[in-house]
């Protein structure tokens, strides 16, 4: 492949992935090891390892977005099968509000993906996801943008995946 044609290539769309809730989903039917390590997170027993290999079979660019930080690619992503991935920063202590919303309902995850992806197409999933966050991709954000919720007491799960992918597919689509 030539350089020039290198640069043509359109760039995979950014799949912005949190944690707690899609990884771990908090009602998860898979109960923790009666006998985990002290030092053990418990909860991790409830990520589905399997769910690493669906992740990467999307072809997206994956990025943390998620409070674990670097802690995702030291104990999460071995889990999943996956490499170290890029980290979205946490925002001053000062710029988040309640539960990550600033004062008025926007997510603090929200104005980090939109400069991060820069354009470029994303799917942000999460379980915080909200009407304010989609309104404020809609203004800011110049490219498609899936802002995606999944149910925190269930995890991902096939229709999740049926609707990245679908979404996915309609990129590649001519208007």
């Amino acid at each position: 492949m030539t350089a020039a044609t290198e640069r043509q290539r359109p760039l995979r769309p950014l799949l912005f992935l949190d944690i707690d809730g899609p990884l771990i989903p908090f009602g998860s039917p898979y109960p923790p090891p009666l006998a985990a390590p002290a030092d053990a997170n418990p909860l991790l027993a409830r990520i589905d390892p399997r769910i690493g290999a669906r992740l990467s079979a999307l072809g997206c660019s994956l990025v943390w977005a998620t409070t674990w930080g670097e802690e995702a690619n030291e104990v999460v992503a071995p889990l999943l099968g996956l490499p170290r991935l890029p980290v979205l920063g946490l925002p001053e202590e000062s710029e988040e509000g309640e539960e990550g919303r600033g004062p008025r309902g926007l997510h603090w995850k929200t104005p980090a993906l939109v400069a991060w992806a820069g354009g470029r197409p994303f799917v942000w999933v999460d379980d915080e996801v909200g009407a304010v966050d989609r309104q404020w991709v809609a203004a800011a954000h110049p490219g498609p943008a899936l802002l995606h919720r999944v149910d925190p007491a269930r995890g991902l799960q096939e229709s999740d995946f049926r609707t990245i992918r679908e979404w996915l597919a309609a990129l590649d689509r001519p208007s």
